[in-house]
């Protein structure tokens, strides 16, 4: 693994590396979601069976049925649905202190305005199933749905495994399609015989299925722009053997996922540089963690402390672990999909059990948003209610900009009002 020492020139290359869109993956998949909506089912079945290497003589015979839910609650280890179980809890505990609640304020006298909250219709949850089919993104989507109030949950998963399938059962998910990729995400998008649309598509991707949310999000809404995943750890020390154990399991996600130590201390560099070397090789070279750290990761070291937060928060990580830092150095933080405070709070922990959502921006998008959360699940309407009374003191108000951005009909909406409601003030008077 690399030591860089950060300088403005390699922070330029790192940013720039991670913005490099991808004209091949958005080519294949824009063929590929013309053809799905064009031609429905007979599409997403080609593609499935092309791609995927899924047998099936119709979309319906895709759909997991019940028997297989229940099949695989029998198939798989007691421990296991506890486990999941228990992250289940966590995750809806979360979600529920999330959820936007609807409310009602009177700003004036004869004036109330609320807002009330109102779940999406229906949803399409994407599971990768390259892999492993990753049954704790199962919970960070549905779940968050489910409290949210969303009627109608749609799973699309290539590969259901017996542990993924238990899962869905659990949670009562009873739309479950085998079927990935840019062909999925079109269906989802647009619907076919076979799939009805829904409304908003969730979940990670490979570069296909990345591009094909970016070109159907002009008529579906969709959660987050997903890119390789990211950590930065920000520390000027710690345990070397705990900080590599973090960066190469979150390099095991993806061959293009981007791991950085950043530094101030030499020492702490190459200690964990000798740290990732050793543990590495207890993994099999296949494992993807070999070339993201190889290609894609690096150790950085900073001039000072103070310069490794400002590199952090202008790359706005996915993930920020800060093993040896209090919550001083956490207000420095500006930007960060999610924080990992203190030595014990192991990065995977949140993949799986702490009930934060690990649904999270990439790209630098932490900038400007967090992860996923119960809201991304639901709606708000504004409702605003002014009685006679209020419709008197905002009058004025509302003539006043009225006339000075020329819109001459606001002003006759209010002022046949205000007419009205002079005239009878007038007839009440004795």
């Amino acid at each position: 693994m690399r030591i860089l020492t950060l300088t403005p020139e390699v922070e330029a290359e790192l940013l720039h590396r991670r913005r490099a869109a991808d004209p091949h993956a958005e080519r294949v998949a824009a063929r590929i979601v013309a053809d799905v909506r064009r031609r429905g089912d007979r599409a997403l079945l080609a593609w499935t069976q092309r791609l995927d290497r899924i047998r099936g003589e119709s979309v319906a015979a895709l759909r997991a049925q019940p028997e297989e839910f229940r099949a695989a609650r029998r198939q798989v280890e007691r421990s296991l649905l506890q486990a999941v179980r228990t992250a289940a809890q966590h995750v809806r505990r979360v979600a529920e202190q999330q959820l936007p609640r609807s409310w009602s304020l009177r700003v004036a006298p004869g004036v109330c305005v609320g807002q009330q909250m109102q779940p999406l219709e229906s949803i399409g949850c994407y599971i990768p199933g390259g892999r492993a089919a990753l049954l704790s993104t199962l919970l960070m989507t549905v779940i968050p749905a489910q409290v949210a109030g969303v009627r109608r949950i749609v799973v699309a998963c290539p590969q259901p495994s017996p542990a993924l399938l238990a899962t869905a059962d659990l949670l009562g998910v009873r739309e479950l399609f085998r079927i990935g990729g840019a062909q999925a995400i079109a269906a989802l998008a647009y619907g076919t015989e076979s799939l009805e649309r829904v409304e908003k598509i969730f979940g990670p991707g490979n570069r296909y299925v990345t591009a094909a949310k970016q070109l159907v999000s002009r008529d579906c809404a969709t959660d987050l722009p997903a890119g390789p995943t990211e950590l930065v750890v920000l520390a000027s020390g710690g345990n070397p053997d705990w900080i590599a154990a973090d960066m190469i399991a979150q390099a095991e996600h993806d061959p293009d996922a981007l791991v950085f130590l950043v530094t101030p201390s030499r020492r702490l560099a190459r200690a964990v540089r000798a740290a990732v070397a050793q543990q590495l090789w207890g993994l099999p070279e296949t494992n993807p963690a070999w070339r993201a750290l190889e290609e894609c990761g690096a150790i950085l070291v900073a001039r000072t402390l103070r310069s490794a937060v400002e590199f952090a928060n202008r790359f706005a990580p996915e993930h920020l672990s800060l093993p040896a830092a209090g919550r001083n150095l956490l207000r420095a933080i500006r930007a960060a999909g999610s924080v990992f405070l203190g030595p014990w709070s192991a990065q995977p922990l949140g993949d799986y059990a702490t009930g934060s959502n690990h649904v999270l921006p990439t790209g630098g998008w932490a900038r400007v948003r967090g992860g996923l959360n119960a809201s991304d699940f639901v709606k708000t309407i504004a409702v605003q209610q002014v009685s006679c009374e209020g419709l008197r003191r905002l009058a004025p108000v509302a003539l006043e900009l009225a006339r000075a951005e020329n819109l001459m009909a606001h002003a006759r909406a209010v002022r046949i009002r205000q007419e009205r409601s002079a005239g009878a003030a007038r007839g009440r008077q004795p």
